[in-house]
């Protein structure tokens, strides 16, 4: 038996080090780019940070709405509780610095399980660096403090064991979908999104059984037992079968869709709109050339591409569904298929961690800093006047800041960013009325109101300048504050 060169055994053992360190740098970089932007003053992370303290203060979920003046007591829903609780209690040790702690904790644990799922499917280490991070990158719009982080992760956790189980006919990893599933009912919505995909796997397991068309090693019994025990496992939440109700009133509003930016379509404005498109275009071509129909792959795909290009929040989901198909797909080269170390996946976590934790230091990331870009977007000045000058409610304000108000003013606010409480008529009257269309004055809940703060340039702002009915008595380059004179 030949001896193997000494040198060659060092080559192999610097060229693991080497991938290893290159794969910290690539769980990293996203997270990275999170803690530089530094973004914090998102919309509705304040109601949610709210939310979370009432849960701490009162020892209960809310079921009916709170914070809201025009609907106390309507039935609303804290279907996110658990997400609050997360984010409240490091805003409580940590300040803003918390807030930006958990979104950059996300991305790194969503990069980790993406690498995972891509290099099981893709032998050729510097294509699933290149699915990995090409995925991750087309996310960087919603690279946000919102429970989303937690569907990207249950989805592409859940991707990952179908995917495998499909492939392998190991059983086992199915056992861990109903405990993923528990989670993600008590976190965020979408879980809806993951049920699902497990029902297409079941149509796919049934066609298999019949026809050629879908060739798998999962038998349709095992599919139908991890579908119905994912679903019962929904239910262990605080509001059991009610949580479907959310489900169907935020899928038949429309509401949002017209008006709040993150459920728009992709505007194609950056690179990370285009490589979204570059990856799904790129996976349909995968699947053509494949020159075999791919039932699972193809429903998959079909599916996120309308979700995602019909709401720029959702565009994560073709971002993850075509990396795994690419992986799935495209033959890597022989001399990039060398195994990864033992623990190296695990090793280059843990470094990208401590990247991002030296990151904060390095980028000198505070809470004065975080406070000062919340102040250049958030009326954190008009908040202060109100309260020095102890200016009373009801209170009429705009969409956009309702959140941050319910937070910082800890009054009851007209709306806010919870768009399946308000429903699509509330949110087209107030957006009506901020942008002065003709009945403006006719607008019951400004007529009510006490204390109006909106941005200093809306049109509704230029016309109560003028109106004798209000009194300016704060403004600044962001926000205007107006006092109802209810002698006029």
């Amino acid at each position: 038996m030949p001896e193997v060169p000494a040198s060659s055994g060092q080559n192999k053992t610097f060229e693991r080090i080497v991938q290893v360190i290159a794969l910290a740098v690539i769980l990293a970089a996203p997270a990275l780019i999170c803690v530089h932007r530094g973004v914090v003053a998102d919309p509705d992370i304040w109601w949610h940070l709210r939310v979370g303290e009432w849960i701490l203060q009162h020892h209960a979920v809310p079921r009916v709405a709170i914070f809201s003046a025009p609907l106390a007591g309507t039935p609303w829903l804290a279907y996110s509780w658990l997400f609050e609780l997360v984010v409240v209690k490091l805003f409580y040790r940590l300040g803003l610095v918390g807030i930006l702690a958990y979104t950059a904790g996300m991305i790194v644990a969503i990069t980790a399980a993406l690498y995972h799922l891509v290099r099981r499917l893709q032998g050729d280490f510097t294509l699933g660096v290149l699915f990995t991070f090409a995925s991750l990158f087309s996310l960087l719009p919603i690279y946000t403090p919102r429970p989303w982080h937690f569907s990207i992760l249950f989805f592409v956790l859940e991707l990952d064991i179908l995917m495998h189980v499909r492939k392998t006919g190991r059983l086992r990893e199915l056992a861990w979908l109903p405990l993923i599933f528990a989670l993600w009912a008590n976190i965020h919505i979408e879980y809806i999104y993951g049920l699902f995909v497990l029902g297409l796997a079941l149509v796919e397991s049934v066609v298999a059984r019949r026809s050629a068309v879908a060739t798998i090693k999962v038998r349709v019994v095992w599919m139908v037992c991890a579908l119905l025990a994912s679903l019962l496992a929904t239910l262990a939440n605080p509001f059991g079968w009610r949580i479907y109700g959310v489900v169907y009133n935020l899928v038949t509003q429309g509401g949002g869709l017209r008006q709040v930016s993150e459920m728009q379509a992709l505007p194609f404005r950056g690179l990370p709109d285009y490589c979204a498109l570059l990856l799904t275009l790129a996976a349909a071509g995968a699947l053509a050339w494949t020159r075999r129909f791919r039932l699972f792959e193809s429903g998959l795909l079909l599916f996120a591409a309308v979700l995602s290009f019909r709401s720029l929040r959702d565009v994560w989901l073709v971002a993850v569904v075509a990396a795994a198909i690419l992986a799935s797909t495209i033959t890597g080269r022989d001399r990039n298929r060398a195994p990864s170390p033992r623990f190296g996946a695990t090793l280059a976590t843990i470094a990208a961690a401590l990247m991002v934790v030296a990151g904060f230091r390095v980028m000198k990331v505070n809470n004065a800093l975080l406070n000062e870009q919340v102040a250049n977007v958030m009326p954190v000045r008009a908040v202060e006047a109100i309260r020095t000058n102890g200016y009373a409610g009801p209170l009429y304000n705009d969409f956009t800041w309702g959140g941050y108000l319910i937070w910082a003013l800890r009054m009851p606010v007209i709306i806010d960013g919870r768009t399946n409480l308000y429903g699509n008529e509330r949110m087209d009257r107030s957006i009506a009325t901020w942008s002065a269309q003709p009945d403006w004055a006719s607008d019951p809940e400004l007529k009510s109101a006490g204390l109006i703060i909106g941005p200093a340039t809306a049109p509704l702002t230029q016309l109560l300048r003028m109106d004798s009915h209000y009194k300016l008595v704060y403004e600044d380059k962001l926000a205007a504050v107006f006092v109802a004179q209810r002698g006029h």
